[in-house]
């Protein structure tokens, strides 16, 4: 096979869906990473609650600051 294909299913008789991972990079970046992050973490509250945590932007911008660090001289 070689390639990773996402399956989804509407509940519905013939829906069924593949997308391969390269399409859904094209339609939503963020997607394949935040499925993979799921995967790995527990399957109880716990995991969902760090899953709500997780924010993940397709590109180099996003809305938090940055905490400006000072260098320290001893």
């Amino acid at each position: 096979m070689g390639v990773k294909d996402y399956f989804f299913y509407s509940g519905y008789p013939g829906g069924k869906r593949l997308e391969t991972a390269k399409e859904l990079m094209k339609r939503r970046p963020t997607y394949v990473l935040e499925k993979a992050v799921r995967g790995m973490l527990p399957k109880n509250r716990l995991g969902r609650e760090m899953f709500r945590h997780l924010h993940v932007y397709a590109g180099a911008e996003h809305p938090h600051g940055a905490q400006n660090p000072e260098n320290l001289t001893f």
